[in-house]
């Protein structure tokens, strides 16, 4: 029989420490919150001094009873919910509940709060011997952001269902990271490129070896990014430059150091697991949620670069026994962190146990993939820099009024280098030049000296990994939020990933130009990273939580009840062209949002009903170059070629440019290359989780992937035996249906009476007309 009683969110977590505690402990999860505000009006009372009304749904409701029924043989309850503000507010509610539910019992427990950032043996029993108080601040912080999200959701969202329409959604955070997607798009499309010229001397050093370098300098200025903009400027100068002779004017080296980056961040490890492992934060946070409910990692939901004492003995042990002591510095390395709200107390994301080697566990594909990144990184980041020798030759023309210039550099010590190397958003990983030894006075010998075409490019859409890093330097939103951000701008079909990036819908922008328009101080970037510093300053004591919400509440309600007054829907789902309507010549074509996104139609609508077509016909596509197979069938022939488009629901899939005289379309990405057992023209590639990067025919059962081929057509057999199970189903229940109605109208038939023949009654005599 236990007499105390712990309590964590997960079972997986309940699990591991109650084989760690023993006999006389029970531990049960809550599974998440045990209640919260519901949706719907009034659940916080801004005019009742904010006060919000909790309820508990059916699934907590049976998780409280069975929490009761521990307790009545328990006279200990440990709290030990995660650490940060959500977990807080996690074991004051499950606390408020039990008080609610049998206030003496609640009297007679002696009531603990414990923490711990691993899920280890001595890390459980040190926080059962060093318990706490639940932390007030941090329960009214966690009380204030709630009363925040639910006050501008259930606020702001009816003003989008009356001013543009119904079913979407408005919230504290999603918003502004909404606006920032939007304003990349409105980037990209005001973009104009502009056209760039370099030039490249491409030289021979003693013994023949290549010498590629780039013009720095010419007639004596400086060259910048824009010295040649067309291609008359580039040639001009490979007149004057291409006569003369080069020798090697100077030669510099130096030796740099690169250093390992820190130990990971909730919001780091969201970033790069994006970058080197494909994963969405979704998936990410959910995956390192099971690596630390089964003891393998330390609490995933930090801003905190700090490493344990303990943590950092053990590192330095791992490094000198697999790598050498040339790879371990002589003091730990130290890393501070940006935030200035960072939870220093707390821990980076780390190996419980750093002898634990990737190669040495036992786990899932994903789990195995995170471990070894969350692994190597922290190893990496107590590790000696790397050295480089960096190299810079300097070639100048007999007259010295040119200059090109050659840089490279050489790994003398590979340090962390030799575990983990950062990945980069939207630029390649630096690559390490090799250049020939050359002399001071060397001449070198000229092969070529070309010029090259560039153009500027438009700002890149976000990825996962940049957006992330965009909130995290915007101060929007928390770490342990950015997922759930992203996967509500995705779930109401305000963005769609494609490719890796974020692409906006029409809906999307005009949501975000609604709230930039007509609420642009509560999706303002400073507004939103200062009101996240506000519920910082009230988890530390500093401010009072309701004040916080009586100074956002007043100005916002008044503008939303202005808002839904002046403004009219027309005004904001509407967009002039300027374009006369090519069918009544009078009315003028104006953008409309519609079912399936935005479209043209006339405003003199319903008396003029032109809408100008729309869809996959109207949307310019990338060309493969791959002939369509249905158009080389037709007779007569026709020369369509298959179009990279995107559905109308964001999905990519490849069309006939013929459309729509040719509907001829497949999903996967065609590869020009023949079947080879029907000689379909192409065969399409495919992309999956389970079997990675395979090949298929889309007209026979070529496959070159036997596994997934055999996976497939077990796929196929099994559907089509649940299809025909249910198509035999509905005919038997149809000709039951049909033989229980013949049946029973037979049956009725039977017992039916005779109709009785009603006999008519006597013609009445007329009486005689009297005289």
């Amino acid at each position: 029989m236990s007499n105390a009683v712990v309590i964590v969110e997960s079972p997986a977590k309940a699990k591991t420490i109650e084989g760690y505690l023993g006999k006389g402990y029970k531990v049960l999860a809550s599974y998440g919150h045990v209640r919260d505000i519901p949706s719907r009006e009034n659940a916080v009372e801004p005019d009742n001094d904010f006060a919000m009304h909790y309820e508990v749904d059916t699934k907590a409701a049976k998780v409280l009873k069975d929490i009761m029924a521990a307790l009545k043989d328990a006279d200990t309850l440990y709290l030990a919910t995660d650490l940060d503000r959500e977990g807080e507010a996690i074991s004051w509610h499950v606390w408020e509940e039990i008080k609610r539910r049998n206030p003496k019992l609640a009297a007679s427990l002696h009531v603990h709060r414990i923490e711990f950032t691993e899920i280890t043996k001595s890390a459980i029993q040190q926080a059962i011997r060093e318990p706490r108080s639940l932390a007030l601040n941090l329960i009214n912080a966690q009380q204030a952001r709630r009363a925040l999200d639910y006050l501008v959701g259930f606020t702001l969202s009816p003003v989008l269902w009356r001013k543009v329409k119904g079913g979407l959604s408005a919230g504290r955070v999603q918003s502004v990271a909404l606006r920032l997607i939007a304003e990349r798009e409105d980037a990209i499309e005001a973009f104009k490129a502009e056209e760039f010229w370099t030039i490249h001397g491409h030289f021979t050093a003693a013994g023949g070896k290549p010498l590629p370098s780039t013009l720095a300098v010419y007639n004596g200025q400086k060259v910048e990014k824009f010295s040649f903009t067309t291609e008359k400027d580039a040639h001009a100068a490979l007149a004057q430059l291409k006569p003369h002779t080069y020798s090697v004017y100077a030669l510099e080296k130096s030796d740099k150091r690169r250093y390992p980056s820190p130990p990971f961040i909730t919001s780091t490890l969201q970033q790069e697991a994006a970058r080197k492992l494909g994963f969405a934060a979704r998936r990410t946070m959910q995956t390192a949620q099971r690596l630390y409910e089964a003891g393998h990692i330390t609490y995933m939901r930090t801003d905190s670069l700090n490493l344990a004492q303990e943590a950092l003995t053990k590192l330095r042990g791992t490094i000198a026994q697999r790598y050498g002591n040339e790879y371990l510095p002589a003091q730990p390395n130290f890393y501070k962190s940006k935030s200035k709200n960072a939870q220093e107390a707390h821990e980076a994301i780390r190996p419980t146990d750093s002898a634990h080697t990737p190669d040495m566990m036992r786990l899932e594909e994903d789990q195995r993939r995170l471990y070894q990144l969350i692994w190597q990184r922290t190893v990496a980041s107590q590790m000696t820099p790397a050295r480089l020798e960096q190299t810079t030759i300097t070639l100048n023309s007999e007259d010295a009024k040119h200059t090109f210039k050659a840089t490279g550099s050489v790994i003398i010590f590979p340090g962390f280098l030799t575990v983990y190397q950062e990945g980069r958003d939207d630029e390649a990983d630096d690559g390490e030049t090799l250049l020939p030894q050359v002399k001071e006075g060397e001449r070198v010998a000229t092969r070529e000296i070309a010029p090259e075409q560039h153009f500027t490019q438009p700002p890149p859409r976000f990825t996962e990994a940049t957006l992330v890093k965009a909130l995290e330097e915007y101060g929007i939103g928390r770490p342990s939020t950015y997922a759930s951000i992203i996967s509500t701008l995705q779930d109401r079909g305000y963005v769609r990933l494609d490719q890796k990036r974020f692409f906006p819908e029409d809906v999307g922008r005009i949501v975000a130009k609604f709230l930039t328009e007509h609420f642009g101080q509560y999706v303002d970037y400073n507004f939103t990273a200062n009101l996240e510093d506000d519920l910082d300053a009230i988890a530390r004591g500093e401010h009072d939580w309701k004040p916080t919400l009586r100074a956002f509440w007043g100005p916002f309600k008044a503008l939303t009840v202005e808002k839904n007054e002046t403004v009219k829907k027309s005004d904001v789902t509407t967009e002039a062209t300027g374009e006369t309507c090519p069918q009544c010549g009078k009315g003028e074509l104006i953008w409309r949002l519609g079912k399936y996104g935005r479209f043209k139609g006339c405003n003199n609508y319903p008396e003029c009903k032109y809408i100008e077509k729309t869809g996959p016909a109207a949307t310019p596509g990338q060309d493969t170059g791959i002939a369509c197979p249905e158009c080389l069938a037709a007779k007569p022939q026709r020369h369509g070629t298959l179009l990279k488009r995107t559905s109308r629901m964001g999905k990519i899939f490849y069309g006939c440019s013929a459309y729509p005289d040719c509907k001829y379309a497949v999903w996967d990405e065609p590869v020009q290359t023949p079947c080879p057992k029907c000689a379909w023209p192409f065969i399409s590639k495919k992309v999956s989780k389970k079997y990675g990067e395979w090949h298929r025919c889309p007209n026979c059962d070529w496959n070159d992937n036997p596994d997934a081929a055999e996976a497939t057509a077990k796929f196929r057999e099994r559907f089509q035996a649940a299809r025909d199970k249910r198509t035999a189903g509905k005919a038997a229940a149809a000709a039951r249906a049909k033989a229980e109605k013949a049946e029973a109208k037979a049956a009725a038939k039977a017992t039916a009476k005779p109709k009785a023949t009603a006999k008519k009654p006597a013609a009445k005599k007329k009486a005689p007309a009297k005289k």
